[in-house]
């Protein structure tokens, strides 16, 4: 969108604030922070309430045949977000942003009711849920690809850092604030985790609609529909691919090798790249492969993949060490450890709220790239102390590692969407946004696929024997036990992520056999202490992994020429004068 005349500043007779109203920006904001925090809660929301949500439609998610289930609960949604943001993105550029984003509102309002009013059980409960959960990425996707494009319209470029930093803390916020939410609204009734949405919808669809002004005139062209099919597809592939890369085949504890999911990573990649060559030639791209030329928009780009990726890993450490050890442990019953993971989790969401505005308004007098790097660098930081304390950690120091992982990411976030979209034309700010909600809702959904992976090799060296070993000791047959221990990690580390004791799943009618010590076996403590070595054991390939990310993102952060600086100051001067 090209950016429009400055008009002075009036209201009008309604009494709301017309576009070239001074404060019409700070109405922009509080809307489009709203409807961040609305589409990122829910990528997280559903993650600690899977336990509620699989007993209030009566389905065992760890029963064979209900695995996938359970990864497209997890998947559909940010598989979704990933793979239409880019497309919604340069969409608004052609139709409107605020037109789009306006929409937006109004599909995930939609289709958070019919979630809550899900009237099937078991399996054809999990589908109809898997299926609105599809459409409330559409609307989620839809929102999150054109508020950084309509805050950057609205904003002038020596505020634009703050007004990004804000809405981008919004939307890492929202992650975070998903899980202490989804665990307290589960205790209740698993529907509120999809009733809470329904208010604040109604409230920003008609806020939206009431308040927001299209701050340009609309881009002439058309979509690009060879480069939207084949970017929606092979993403769609790839990462489905990976989703099932989770799950074991054959005689193997993870599916790599499966030919279903290799065709799946080889087609993906390939029709990747053949998208990649339709965007050199069609005359208007969906996703501006020149925009990489300039080093600060490619190296923040791959900064915010990979601390993408390294966040949503986090997460699902954190609630499987949580939840499936450290909480039982301590006395918590697992039907109650979703809610206290959530609680324990705070530091975590305080750390990046005290942050993230804090350095969006530094990073607008002193700069984004020392920010961004010292950000990720503590991030790295934080992995490695992860490691280092013990499984059952006294929580004070558990308390200071997640806060301080908190405040990395913080301090990371709102300069890195400063810098990326401040490297932009104005008139393709809707695509680079989408670009860069693909690149953050993609690395969330490899999160998935690469750190369950690495936890599965993990616990698949250790864990057979311990398992065999302690089920021996606790009475159970020889032969029994060694055929358990046989059974793919997968199951214990699923169980583990939901807070369920999976001793009864393994044994089946021979946890009640003679000389049998039930008692334990059913108890609190038993399968943490189990699988708490083991657990470590992956979570040192894990961790040890995400901190090399933020390392090479804390590197791409630093990238940057004297064209891009010599456009950033251009940009400034001219917006000023406007």
């Amino acid at each position: 969108m090209s950016e429009a005349p400055a008009r002075p500043a009036a209201k009008s007779r309604s009494g709301r604030f017309d576009r070239d109203h001074p404060h019409y920006k700070w109405v922009a904001l509080s809307n489009t922070t709203l409807g961040m925090l609305l589409a990122t809660i829910n990528s997280s929301i559903v993650l600690i309430s899977l336990p509620a949500i699989f007993n209030g439609i009566h389905l065992n998610p760890l029963a064979p045949g209900n695995v996938s289930y359970l990864l497209w609960m997890l998947m559909g949604f940010l598989l979704v977000s990933a793979v239409l943001v880019v497309s919604l993105g340069r969409l608004g550029d052609l139709v409107g942003r605020v037109r789009m984003y306006n929409l937006g509102f109004v599909v995930f309002t939609v289709s958070s009711v019919a979630l809550a009013l899900d009237p099937l059980d078991q399996g054809p409960g999990a589908l109809w849920l898997i299926g609105w959960r599809v459409v409330q990425a559409v609307g989620g996707a839809m929102i999150f690809a054109n508020s950084t494009a309509i805050l950057t319209d609205a904003f002038p470029a020596r505020q634009r850092g703050t007004a990004l930093g804000v809405n981008q803390v919004a939307a890492i916020a929202g992650s975070f604030i998903g899980l202490v939410l989804g665990g307290v609204l589960a205790e209740i009734d698993w529907k509120l985790v999809f009733w809470v949405n329904v208010p604040l919808g109604i409230i920003g669809t008609i806020w939206s609609y009431r308040s927001l002004h299209e701050l340009g005139t609309k881009t002439k062209g058309k979509l690009d529909w060879p480069g939207n099919i084949t970017f929606a597809v092979g993403l769609g592939v790839l990462l489905a691919a990976i989703t099932y890369g989770i799950q074991p085949y054959g005689g193997h504890t993870t599916g790599w090798t499966n030919p279903w999911v290799l065709a799946g990573l080889i087609g993906g990649a390939a029709l990747l790249i053949a998208f990649c060559v339709i965007e050199t030639r069609v005359a208007e791209p969906m996703f501006h492969l020149g925009l990489f030329r300039s080093r600060v928009f490619a190296g923040g780009s791959l900064a915010g993949l990979l601390s993408a990726v390294g966040r949503g890993g986090l997460q699902f450490m954190l609630i499987i060490w949580l939840q499936g050890i450290w909480l039982p442990l301590h006395g918590y019953d697992y039907e109650s450890t979703p809610l206290w993971a959530g609680i324990y989790l705070l530091p975590l969401t305080l750390g990046f709220l005290v942050a993230g505005p804090i350095s969006g308004a530094l990073s607008d007098r002193f700069g984004t790239k020392l920010f961004a790097a010292v950000g990720l660098l503590l991030t790295a930081a934080t992995f490695v102390g992860l490691v280092l304390i013990p499984v059952d950690f006294p929580y004070w120091l558990f308390a200071v590692m997640v806060a301080l992982n908190g405040l990395g990411s913080g301090l990371f976030s709102s300069p890195n969407a400063s810098a990326v979209m401040g490297a932009v034309p104005a008139n393709q700010r809707g695509a680079a946004a989408g670009m860069r909600g693909t690149f953050m809702n993609s690395g969330s959904a490899l999160s998935i696929g690469v750190f369950f992976s690495l936890m599965i090799v993990g616990l698949a060296a250790k864990l057979p024997q311990a398992l065999t070993t302690g089920l021996t000791q606790q009475g159970v047959d020889p032969a029994v036990a060694a055929k358990a221990g046989q059974l793919p990690p997968v199951g214990s580390l699923f169980a583990a992520f939901l807070g369920y004791n999976p001793i009864k799943t393994l044994l089946g009618d021979q946890i009640s056999g003679p000389g049998v010590n039930r008692g334990a076996l059913e108890g609190k403590d038993f399968f943490p202490h189990l699988i708490a070595g083991p657990f470590h054991s992956g979570l040192v390939v894990v961790f040890v992994a995400a901190a090399a990310m933020m390392v090479v993102a804390a590197v791409a952060s630093l990238l940057g020429d004297r064209r891009d600086r010599r456009t950033a100051a251009e940009s400034a001067t001219g917006e000023a004068a406007a």
